[in-house]
């Protein structure tokens, strides 16, 4: 009986076969970052979606090394007082980096979140495990928030609007573990923008990200600066962490999410940056965060969710089924 891949693939192109991964889902129900409770049932949401299955009929190696716990952090005080869980989040950050660096070993790991602060401990860890490999680690955030804050700035107090600053090696992160090896802020590009304050949009012009917000999405298409920085990780040899938070997504499209912004990607804006992150063969770590089942539609936005995973794992347009209207 032949291999299910080679029976799907059987006559296709080489381009247009995915190569086989050894994929890792690390479950991070960090529910500490944002005001909005359930995102620690993000995870399971994802597995109940489907999944490891819909990446392991893609041929790919799939194992769930099931979910984290942070590193127990008593509470820590700040002279910024609107923060809230400093120190789970610090033991959740440093849980996720010590696990992000040994799941990068071998394989590619994808986070199943969970709010956006995981992005702090994931980073934190594969960047490590580049430096370890002698490669540059680039970033692509998809996201509709820049999440520049460091502890003394924000004024929500929500942890979750601080990683980028933190991964880059900003300063005002005494609290967080120690950043071992931070991304160059010229590696680092953002996707999907649109809502940002006056303070933090002043502090991220004045850095060497690239952001490429909806206005210019909108003028210039999504392809575009996507490509730009991909072959900038391609003459750089670089790995590539990608980090999708679901509000990256227009808000009609994927309910499911704490801090909806209006005029997010489209259904087909997403899929292109997926497909185009696999043609790339650059992804080597994915983050998932603020999936938060409590706010979703009978598992629409988990659904969703799956399948631009899937569409970065390698599933083609012309793979998808009609859907009985």
């Amino acid at each position: 009986m032949g291999n299910r891949q080679d029976d799907q693939t059987a006559g296709l192109p080489e381009a247009a076969i995915a190569p086989r991964r050894d994929i890792t889902l690390l479950g991070a129900p960090v529910d500490c970052g944002s005001a909005y409770r359930g995102c620690l049932m993000g995870p399971d949401a994802l597995r109940v979606a489907g999944l490891a299955d819909s990446l392991s009929e893609l041929g790919h190696r799939v194992s769930d090394a099931g979910n984290l716990s942070p590193k127990l952090r008593g509470p820590r005080d700040h002279p910024n007082r609107a923060i809230h869980d400093l120190g789970p989040s610090a033991g959740w950050v440093s849980a996720l980096a010590d696990a992000a660096f040994s799941a990068s070993d071998n394989g590619l790991p994808i986070f199943l979140g969970g709010d956006h602060l995981m992005a702090a401990g994931t980073v934190a860890g594969v960047a490590r495990r580049a430096g370890a490999r002698g490669r540059p680690l680039f970033v692509l955030w998809l996201d509709a928030h820049t999440d520049f804050h460091d502890l003394n700035s924000t004024r929500s107090g929500n942890l979750h609007g601080t990683p980028v600053a933190y991964f880059t090696g900003r300063a005002g992160f005494d609290a967080f573990p120690p950043m071992p090896a931070p991304v160059a802020e010229e590696r680092v590009a953002m996707l999907g923008i649109r809502s940002v304050d006056a303070a933090e949009a002043a502090r991220i012009g004045a850095t060497a990200i690239n952001v490429a917000d909806m206005r210019a999405i909108d003028e210039g298409g999504i392809a575009r600066p996507l490509r730009a920085f991909l072959d900038r990780v391609v003459a750089e040899d670089g790995d590539l962490h990608v980090s999708f938070d679901v509000d990256f997504l227009d808000p009609d499209i994927a309910p499911a999410v704490g801090t909806t912004v209006p005029g997010g990607a489209t259904f087909r804006e997403a899929h292109l940056v997926m497909e185009m992150l696999h043609d790339s063969g650059r992804v080597t770590s994915l983050d998932i965060a603020e999936l938060n089942p409590f706010l979703d539609d009978r598992g629409r936005t988990a659904r969703l969710v799956v399948d631009l995973v899937a569409s970065l794992f390698g599933k083609r347009v012309m793979d998808r089924p009609t859907r009985a209207a």
